[in-house]
């Protein structure tokens, strides 16, 4: 599950038109990352929320037989998965985007993506291995040891005898000095479908504003029920216009054509 509903306001006004999940890296939408990823990890299927100002997300999924017969199906880079799309009508939170994953994830477990944050390994595959090992809720966490995470989530979490990190609790943005531990919970999460009845749980207690799941994790936690891998790739955040300039240079380094160029041209542009 990928979730796509937010309007972008960090990049208006390009936002106004582009989704911000399209915007390009190199020759392709940040997107096209968050999908290889989840295709690497054996996911066959995924569930897009979106908003009506985004249907282009829905036509970036379909096949276009003109562009194909002009410049052949191997060009136009398709997306190696299958898409389903609900648009979430109003904008009530990420835990309320969740709970209309209900249907689609079934008695299955499902692996959810922000798609704000890339990596420069397989993420996801990490996440489906922890579930196997544990048939727990598992959280993605960065370990940002002597760094400032007053900004982030910060999770509260263990190892047991296995070496597991058992999650007891996490923290919404606490306070310097505040937090429970330097792991900061990172846009990937893999949900068992137990995380549907406490989200239904939490939404009654709270009927009004915007839904989010901390307070589901919270409860699953406490029942043991929740654990984290620190996931030891590069993260890359573009979320924020700076965040995403930075993805964007990165990826063209990397570019085995581009790279090269590139680099050379910082360099004297650096040195001006």
């Amino acid at each position: 599950m990928i979730l796509a509903a937010g309007y972008g306001t960090r990049f208006l006004p390009v936002t106004r038109v582009v989704p911000k999940e399209l915007l390009p890296l190199g020759t392709r939408p940040a997107l096209a990352h968050v999908v290889d990823e989840l295709a690497r990890a054996g996911i066959e299927e995924i569930l897009v929320i979106t908003t009506r100002r985004k249907r282009t997300i829905e036509d970036w999924f379909d096949r276009d037989p003109e562009l194909e017969a002009a410049c052949g199906a191997d060009r136009l880079g398709y997306p190696k998965i299958r898409a389903t799309f609900i648009r979430q009508g109003e904008m009530r939170g990420t835990g309320h985007a969740l709970l209309l994953a209900r249907t689609f994830a079934g008695a299955d477990p499902i692996l959810v993506a922000y798609p704000d944050d890339l990596f420069d390994g397989d993420c996801a595959s990490l996440l489906a291995d922890t579930w196997r090992q544990t048939g727990c809720s598992v959280l993605a966490c960065g370990d940002l040891a002597g760094q400032d995470v007053s900004r982030y989530g910060v999770v509260d979490a263990v190892p047991d005898a296995g070496g597991v990190l058992r999650v007891r609790g996490i923290v919404e943005k606490p306070p310097a000095g505040t937090e429970p531990s330097h792991l900061v919970s990172w846009g990937r999460y893999l949900y068992t479908p137990e995380i549907f009845a406490a989200l239904e749980e939490s939404s009654r207690r709270h009927a009004s504003g915007e839904l989010y799941a901390t307070e589901a994790i919270r409860a699953l936690a406490e029942r043991g029920r929740v654990v984290a891998t620190v996931i030891p790739h590069r993260r890359f955040d573009t979320g924020e216009p700076l965040g995403y300039l930075q993805t964007v240079i990165e990826t063209g380094l990397s570019d085995p054509t581009l790279g090269g160029p590139l680099r050379a041209w910082l360099r004297e542009r650096v040195g001006r």
